[in-house]
């Protein structure tokens, strides 16, 4: 693996556990009082929304194939199952 892409995936992983370490104790309650704790996560989301675009976007490269599969399979996720 490539030394940058090391450093999206390391930014990443601190992200994460800063929203981890940010929420741990906490329920929607609090979350949705805490203009401060708000922000504090979702700067972390876009934190680890821009380390994943760059990261995409390098591998993307190098790679062309199993990123669009991956980003297909993400894709899916999300679609409502029947039934």
């Amino acid at each position: 693996m490539r030394l940058e892409a090391k450093k999206y995936l390391y930014d990443i992983q601190q992200a994460a556990g800063r929203v981890a370490a940010f929420t741990a104790g906490k329920g929607l309650a609090d979350y949705e009082q805490d203009a401060m704790l708000r922000a504090a996560v979702e700067r972390q989301f876009e934190i680890i929304g821009e380390a994943l675009g760059q990261l995409s976007r390098r591998t993307a490269r190098v790679l062309p194939e199993r990123t669009r599969d991956a980003a297909r399979r993400r894709s899916c996720r999300w679609m409502p199952r029947p039934g």
